[in-house]
């Protein structure tokens, strides 16, 4: 049998509406992610970056938001980098920019030579450029369902920003299966993912599924 998360949470189970349990699941989620080794990190995101060129091979093409992986994210830079070498026609890797706390987040263009900084939360983004439109977002996730809703970090920065964006971008949540829930009891903010991808597979939404 698994360990508990944290007390009185299991893995699979839901984090319900309240926010203390949902700051204590995010917490725990994550400190089940900062425990993998080093070498199943790695492997795990390959073979994420793997599903995602075999399941979405149109991405090579796009204008594709990525995040640079924090706390053992999954590592999509070798398969960005790839698309970018290819260069095929539209293909275009950006990086998020926060502008302010509650407000969408705006997006730079990124290659293995952009000028990068450092933003308020640590996180490396481009230090200039001109504000792009994604096509696709590539979002990492501390927490996700068989309904597609995902958990993040809190913030509410790519729900607010799914919200904005129109025409909406394809949304594409990429994490590991330690991270898979019941339901992470959705809120009306939560936005759908179209598609969730693993170290084991490339998953539909439940109610995309047939």
């Amino acid at each position: 049998m698994a360990p508990d998360l944290a007390p009185g949470i299991r893995p699979g189970s839901s984090s319900g509406s309240d926010p203390g349990e949902r700051r204590t699941l995010r917490r725990a989620l994550l400190e089940r992610r900062l425990a993998l080794p080093t070498a199943d990190w790695a492997s795990y995101s390959s073979r994420v970056c793997a599903h995602l060129e075999a399941g979405f091979p149109q991405l090579a093409t796009m204008a594709v938001g990525f995040c640079w992986p924090q706390k053992q994210e999954p590592d999509l830079r070798p398969l960005i980098e790839k698309w970018a070498v290819a260069a095929r026609k539209g293909f275009r890797a950006l990086l998020p920019v926060v502008l302010a706390e509650n407000r969408p987040l705006a997006f730079r263009a990124w290659s293995p030579d952009t000028v990068m900084l450092a933003d308020r939360y640590g996180i490396p983004t481009p230090a200039t450029g001109e504000f792009l439109i994604p096509e696709a977002l590539l979002l990492p996730v501390n927490g996700f369902d068989a309904a597609g809703y995902r958990i993040g970090y809190g913030g509410g920065y790519f729900d607010r920003t799914l919200a904005a964006l129109h025409p909406r971008p394809l949304a594409i949540g990429v994490g590991f299966e330690l991270a898979r829930l019941d339901s992470i009891g959705p809120e009306p903010h939560d936005q759908v993912l179209d598609a969730m991808v693993t170290e084991a597979g490339l998953f539909r939404p439940a109610c995309q599924a047939t």
